[in-house]
């Protein structure tokens, strides 16, 4: 009974594959195409996810339209699909996404691209693929500058604020412990909160992602006040737009798109557009310049989840 079912499997198989030529008009190109590239070809167009607030990775401007580092790369990768797939014209299609929602939207074929700070980790590559990183973030602290705090050493015996639940406080948590360095840590109820214990002088500083430190000191009422201390509290996270797993030709073509990219002036100055000068809606300015592991990121692109490569 066995050797039969298989041969009718194979058969049936083998109807389907001539069938499927027979409808690709027996173009080998069309034939060619499978998973993402073929659902763009087919229906003619690339859906890009975005963040609403991910400055200034992904956000709404002042006039609600998605804005950003991560989207303009994104907008770049569609570009290059394109001129892959021999496209005449290709519509982009835009779809709100959350943290929550990114994975899922991504699984069920809904987008193709999700275009925000989406860390690259070993947990998130059973569910999704990444393609080159763009963004190595890193736990760092803010303080006022008059405080002339730098390293992590100058923490010591000091008052230091972090947001509950996050990676960040269970770092300074193990540091304080590991180096008895006799600081008090205050947990806040997020990240608002958190500066503006800084801000007031109730706490000398305050741990979380140097790029989200970034953007609360530049939009805070005296910029200039306060410094992001160099010596980081972690190996550097990856942050990298996200595509379906198991599609090999998709993510070369992704791949082949962010390396190019990154890799010629043009990768550089969009870095530089979107962390070093002022950005829309209210021209703050992150001054983030790129960091050594960025540089060397940029001038050999990878699409590792692993810190230590990095």
């Amino acid at each position: 009974m066995h050797p039969t079912h298989h041969r009718s499997r194979g058969a049936i198989a083998a109807l389907v594959l001539g069938l499927s030529a027979l409808a690709a008009g027996g173009s080998a190109g069309a034939e060619e195409l499978t998973g993402t590239l073929k659902k763009i070809k087919d229906s003619g167009a690339i859906t890009i996810g975005y963040r609403d607030s991910s400055v200034p990775f992904s956000y709404l401007d002042g006039d609600q339209k998605p804005v950003g580092y991560a989207y303009e790369i994104c907008r770049k990768i569609a570009d290059d699909v394109k001129a892959h797939l021999k496209l005449d014209k290709l519509e982009v299609k835009l779809n709100p996404v959350t943290s929550a929602t990114r994975i899922p939207l991504i699984a069920n074929g809904t987008i193709d691209l999700e275009c925000g700070s989406t860390t690259n980790n070993a947990d998130r590559q059973k569910q999704a693929a990444f393609t080159n990183t763009h963004f190595l973030t890193a736990t760092r602290y803010v303080a006022k500058k008059d405080k002339k705090l730098d390293k992590i050493d100058d923490l010591k015996g000091r008052t230091v604020v972090s947001t509950s639940g996050t990676t960040n406080i269970r770092q300074i948590n193990e540091a304080n412990t590991e180096r008895k360095m006799g600081m008090t840590i205050l947990p806040a109820k997020d990240h608002a909160e958190a500066f503006l214990m800084v801000e007031t002088g109730r706490a000398d500083a305050f741990v979380m992602d140097d790029v989200l430190l970034a953007s609360l000191m530049a939009g805070s009422k005296t910029p200039d006040g306060y410094t992001i201390s160099t010596e980081p509290l972690s190996k550097p996270e990856p942050y990298g737009i996200m595509l379906r797993k198991d599609d090999a030709p998709f993510k070369a073509v992704v791949d082949a798109s962010t390396a190019k990219l990154y890799k010629s002036p043009e990768g550089k100055a969009l870095y530089e557009k979107w962390f070093t000068q002022p950005i829309p809606p209210r021209g703050i300015n992150l001054k983030l310049p790129m960091s050594e592991a960025m540089q060397k990121q940029f001038s050999t692109p990878s699409d590792s989840a692993d810190p230590a490569a990095y």
